[in-house]
């Protein structure tokens, strides 16, 4: 089991990315969490196997259809044992 955080640049809110990343690490078996970020970007932590957690690193430089990536950060992270996937809120920007 690996976990890999990544941020991902570019127009990638309002285009059904955090949706789209959500169905498509479920159906790869991957567990974590999406989010939009008050600067734009969109974070994502996947855990899971590593041939498919890096199919989602690798999903993430693509997107939904209607994104447009401009840049993907990945750091390597200790693994929580997390269990499913899903859409948190965007952390409040004071």
């Amino acid at each position: 089991m690996i976990r890999r955080r990544v941020v991902v640049t570019g127009d990638v809110q309002g285009v059904y990315f955090r949706d789209t990343c959500r169905m498509t690490a479920g159906g790869a078996g991957v567990a974590g969490w999406v989010r939009n970020r008050p600067d734009g970007t969109v974070e994502a932590v996947f855990e899971g196997p590593s041939e498919a957690v890096a199919e989602m690193v690798a999903w993430s430089h693509e997107g939904s259809p209607l994104s447009i990536v401009d840049r993907v950060e990945v750091v390597e992270e200790e693994p929580e044992g997390l269990t499913g996937f899903e859409i948190r809120p965007t952390p409040w920007r004071g």
